[in-house]
């Protein structure tokens, strides 16, 4: 009974059903709408400051008439370069209120999970696996008092890094 209980998400909704997952992607949706407010009309690189924090970057990868397609990451210095981790790809669908993780890569093992083939029921855990990472991402980018401003900020170069890593 109890073990039950816990396979449910908030609306009631069995938390590894394709109804739940629904559910899950329009609760990142409005989560993302808070963190950046002004979603429906952003265009290019954005960057935004939590005190304290990592710098975390939002880029249009593709916007159509219902539809915006974004990179959210933050950036690393690894081995002289920068590098986006985790890297996550996020479909939003503005009519439906809904956002889904299209994938997210770990530069660590190159390993991009998400939209991957195979049964239905592999299929379905895996967008469980990366819309509840994104529901968590985002839960704690809204704890951190991230701040999405409407200005652009150029995604970071060596010159940058160079920077933080001296700070």
């Amino acid at each position: 009974m109890l073990e039950r209980r816990w396979q449910y998400i908030a609306g009631g909704y069995p938390r590894r059903s394709f109804a739940g997952l629904m559910a899950l992607y329009e609760t990142n949706y409005a989560r993302l709408q808070k963190l950046v407010p002004h979603l429906h009309t952003i265009r290019g690189p954005e960057a935004a400051s939590s005190a304290g924090a990592l710098d975390l970057y939002l880029e249009v990868l593709d916007r159509a008439r219902y539809t915006t397609t974004l990179s959210l990451t933050y950036y690393f210095r690894h081995d002289g370069e920068s590098v986006a981790e985790p890297d996550a790809r996020i479909r939003i669908y503005h009519d439906a209120r809904m956002a889904e993780v299209l994938g997210c890569r770990d530069h660590r093992t190159g390993v991009r999970a998400g939209g991957v083939a195979g049964s239905a029921g592999l299929m379905l855990a895996r967008r469980w696996e990366v819309n509840l990472f994104l529901e968590k991402w985002l839960n704690y980018c809204l704890r951190q008092d991230y701040d999405f401003r409407p200005t652009p900020r150029l995604l970071p170069g060596a010159a940058e890094l160079e920077l933080l890593d001296g700070a």
